[in-house]
């Protein structure tokens, strides 16, 4: 089971299960929205809880991206036809005994950075 929040506190959530895919995407709507890369892992709708109000942007046809409206966290990206809900790494509260899986989008990556570690890189996502 994994638990986080946004950082004020507003939302909180509950993923019950197995944690799936835990990723980091480079695209550059991920880096506008949260200043940086953004870590994420799937996990199924049904088995996650989530307390207080979520606004959702969609930033394309294809997905939307759920924050706090009080703190502006980037909590949850949700494809419009997707099953599971991808859920931000770094709300995360302790730690997670999680590892990334793969590196996606990295076609996109900011030039400030580099990919280090020996993690899969995917020029877009498979």
């Amino acid at each position: 089971m994994y638990q986080g929040s946004c950082l004020c506190g507003s939302v909180t959530f509950t993923a019950r299960g197995a944690a799936r895919d835990p990723a980091a995407c480079h695209c550059s709507q991920c880096r506008k929205q949260s200043g940086h890369f953004w870590a994420a892992m799937q996990v199924p709708d049904a088995d996650l809880s989530v307390t207080g109000e979520v606004r959702w942007y969609a930033a394309t046809p294809a997905a939307r991206r759920g924050f706090c409206p009080t703190c502006g966290s980037f909590l949850f990206w949700k494809g419009h036809d997707d099953p599971d809900t991808g859920i931000a790494l770094g709300a995360l509260d302790g730690p997670t005994g999680l590892t990334l899986a793969r590196h996606i989008f990295v076609a996109d990556k900011g030039d400030y950075y580099e990919i280090h570690g020996g993690v899969p890189q995917e020029e877009q996502e498979t």
